[in-house]
């Protein structure tokens, strides 16, 4: 049954601000050519994510995106355009507006290629990313819309980056990690991803667990102030520490009995990673 409720966001970002140019190259296997799944959506392209906890998060801003996937479990996160766009910035092209959201930079969570044409309505297109014939990620692209011309992204929604195929799941901006099975675990349970480069934080690897983030910072890119210790390349599991299970390749997740530091195992030895002390983000 194709989802038809708005969740929680496990990773902020309401409104994406598209980078397609007039004339952009789209990269090939960014669309496919595929036939319809078996169940093709059929609602409105234009519309407003329900919400069934009365709560105003950010996958309503996905719209119909959010009513066109088939998720596994909740929707993970769903964003808008921005009408506002100058008309210098339209694309030429569907697919070049839908490349535009892909490549740009807050769009770390959504698959690289492997898109294809579900419907096209009047002066709406969308795609969906689909696994198992199932749609993980939908993307709704308009064109000429009011203070804008061209096409450019109207809305878009996607399913939990471990609902991906494994091969797209590898070339994300952020990382998804397993449990002990190699099952892939949720993002909206645990991922790690580079820091932003526009703050010059790329140096440093943001691990997310729930409601905690642990800094994997070699270069001491960000403050010692806003951590509960430093991260040290080499040291020994601690008395208390607890395996959670978390895996990454080779590298195992550990917690300290207060769970404010981290440590990771790899084949190398142990690393610590100072857990922050309140949640750190780039404006």
């Amino acid at each position: 049954m194709r989802i038809r409720t708005a969740a929680a966001l496990a990773a902020a970002t309401a409104s994406l601000v598209s980078v397609a140019a007039c004339g952009a190259e789209v990269p090939e296997g960014l669309v496919v050519a595929g036939s319809a799944p078996a169940a093709p959506y059929r609602g409105p392209l234009r519309a407003t994510a329900p919400d069934i906890d009365g709560d105003e998060d950010d996958v309503q801003g996905g719209g119909a995106s959010v009513l066109a996937l088939e998720c596994a479990g909740e929707p993970y996160q769903g964003g808008a355009g921005d009408d506002g766009w100058g008309a210098a910035d339209g694309a030429d092209s569907p697919d070049e507006a839908l490349n535009g959201l892909v490549a740009d930079e807050f769009s770390r969570s959504l698959p690289r290629r492997g898109y294809r044409v579900e419907r096209e309505a009047g002066r709406r297109v969308l795609y969906s990313y689909d696994v198992a014939g199932r749609t993980r990620v939908a993307v709704i692209v308009a064109k000429d819309l009011p203070h804008r011309q061209g096409w450019g992204l109207e809305t878009y929604a996607q399913c939990d980056p471990s609902e991906f195929a494994r091969r797209d799941r590898a070339h994300l901006d952020i990382r998804v990690w397993a449990d002990r099975k190699g099952h892939p675990v949720p993002a909206s349970e645990i991922f790690s991803a580079a820091g932003p480069e526009h703050c010059d934080w790329q140096s440093a690897e943001f691990l997310h667990l729930g409601d905690r983030q642990y800094l994997r910072d070699p270069e001491q890119a960000l403050p010692r102030e806003l951590l509960h210790s430093s991260y040290a390349p080499r040291t020994r599991l601690p008395d208390g520490a607890t395996d959670t299970g978390y895996r990454d390749g080779r590298r195992r997740l550990w917690l300290s009995a207060d769970r404010s530091v981290a440590y990771v195992r790899t084949g190398g030895g142990v690393e610590r990673w100072p857990g922050a002390i309140e949640p750190i983000a780039c404006k």
